[in-house]
C-alpha cells in the first residue's frame, strides 16, 4: 500500500487502464489526494472514460510529463464520482494546478462535461 501523503506534492501519475481485450493503455495524467483517495478529474469524451465504463480496475505510478513512469506501480479500483463530486474534484484539481488548470479548461472543453474518479487502492 502506497503512502500517498509521499506524492501529494508531484505532479504527474501515469493511468494505466484496459481496453476490452485487456490490453493495457497508459496515460500521464494529473491528481490530487484527499482523504487517502488518488482523485483524478479528466473529460466525458476521453478514451480512458470509456475504458473505465467497460472496467474498473486500473494501476497507476509517478511519472514524468511524458508519461515516463518514476514510481513503483500500485493497483487500485477505480470509482466514478457523483456530479457534485466532481465539482469538488474540480475545484482540489484547480487549486493544485493554478494557471495550468485554466488553460487546461479550456483546451480540453470540446471533450464534453468534467468526469472524475478516485482510485481506491487494492
Amino acid at each position: 500500500m502506497l503512502d500517498l501523503e509521499n506524492i501529494k506534492s508531484q505532479k504527474y501519475i501515469s493511468l494505466e487502464t484496459y481496453r476490452k481485450n485487456n490490453q493495457p493503455v497508459k496515460t500521464p495524467v494529473w491528481f490530487v489526494i484527499k482523504d487517502d483517495l488518488v482523485y483524478v478529474v479528466t473529460r466525458e469524451q476521453t478514451g480512458k472514460v470509456k475504458r473505465l465504463r467497460n472496467n474498473l480496475q486500473v494501476k497507476f505510478a509517478l511519472c514524468t510529463m511524458k508519461g515516463n513512469v518514476t514510481g513503483e506501480w500500485v493497483s487500485g479500483t477505480a470509482k466514478i464520482l457523483a456530479d457534485q463530486e466532481v465539482k469538488e474534484a474540480v475545484k482540489m484539481r484547480d487549486k493544485k494546478y493554478g494557471f495550468m488548470a485554466k488553460i487546461a479548461k479550456f483546451a480540453s472543453k470540446n471533450k464534453g462535461e468534467f468526469f472524475a474518479f478516485t482510485i481506491l487502492q487494492s
